[in-house]
């Protein structure tokens, strides 16, 4: 059965550094979409970053320049780095596989994720 362990989280000052790391087990990145997506209150589950096949990345707006993804297909790991964050990168952080034969933007198309860990920017 597909799970995706997901650690990192926590609670640093505007401008600072986070780095999430999300490990699979029963999926195999090869030819896989892998994504992280964020989410707030009352809010849709918004994409941030994705990983596509042939390590081909794309970024919300918000987060370019400052996130970025990557992966290692060996380990099954996926990562966020986090640069420069601002509090309203604050959100419940999730790590995804799936997105449908086009990696997909919406939520809806992935079918695994993880059991998300909390990011908290403030002063």
């Amino acid at each position: 059965q597909v799970q995706l362990v997901e650690s990192g989280g926590g609670s640093v000052q505007p401008g600072g550094s986070l780095r999430l790391s999300c490990k699979a087990s029963g999926y195999t990145f090869s030819g896989a979409c892998m994504a992280w997506f964020r989410q707030v209150p009352g809010k849709a589950r918004e994409r941030v970053a994705l990983i596509a096949p042939l390590d081909i990345t794309r970024y919300a707006e918000s987060a370019k320049g400052r996130f970025t993804i990557s992966r290692d297909n060996v380990k099954n790991t996926l990562w966020l780095q986090m640069n420069s964050l601002k509090p309203e990168d604050t959100a419940m952080y999730y790590c995804a596989a799936g997105g449908g034969v086009q990696c997909g933007l919406l939520a809806g198309l992935y079918d695994y994720w993880s059991q998300g860990t909390q990011v908290t920017i403030s002063s």
